[in-house]
């Protein structure tokens, strides 16, 4: 049943990803300047060590456009690859609480070493604006005091992660 819903939900969820990644992509033009030279080549995101009782996240496959944006390849992914990303992802619940406080993952880089080096500097240096996209829809008021609330909750999981780090049990 998870295996169903998984290919129900998978496209529609990877569609909208790509959209916000493009849309922080897109706000940055230094970040769309660095893409251009790769356009046409892929990039293959997926996990590695993933626990066998869950059902496998697809492998994301990208596809550099001539503007410096990411096309998703769908679920059929392309037979060979530029560069290949794997992320660790033996504890996907600890991954995913890193993640959103704010701390990048370990990442397994192969492939072509300029779109690697290219790669790993959006992955160190681009953020999402999020306080300006939210002033967008709520005005300057209520953007300051979402973005505020949001703040608070990324530094509290920051800080519950970092203790569940430091109280790991200690092997004998």
């Amino acid at each position: 049943m998870l295996q169903t819903l998984n290919s129900l939900l998978a496209p529609a969820v990877l569609e909208r990803l790509t959209l916000v990644i493009n849309h922080v992509l897109s706000s940055e033009s230094v970040a769309t300047d660095r893409l251009k030279p790769h356009a046409g080549r892929t990039l293959e995101l997926a996990a590695s060590a993933w626990p066998s009782l869950l059902p496998p996240p697809p492998v994301l496959a990208f596809r550099i456009t001539p503007a410096g944006l990411l096309e998703w390849c769908g679920l059929d992914r392309p037979a060979s690859c530029d560069l290949a990303l794997r992320v660790d992802a033996a504890n996907p619940a600890l991954l995913l609480a890193r993640s959103l406080g704010g701390e990048l993952p370990p990442v397994a880089i192969d492939g072509d070493a300029q779109l690697a080096g290219d790669v790993n500097w959006l992955m160190q240096n681009l953020r999402w604006d999020v306080a300006a996209d939210l002033e967008r829809f709520f005005g300057p008021v209520v953007a300051q005091q979402l973005h505020r609330l949001g703040s608070a909750l990324a530094h509290a999981l920051r800080t519950a992660v970092q203790g569940l780090g430091r109280a790991r049990p200690r092997s004998r």
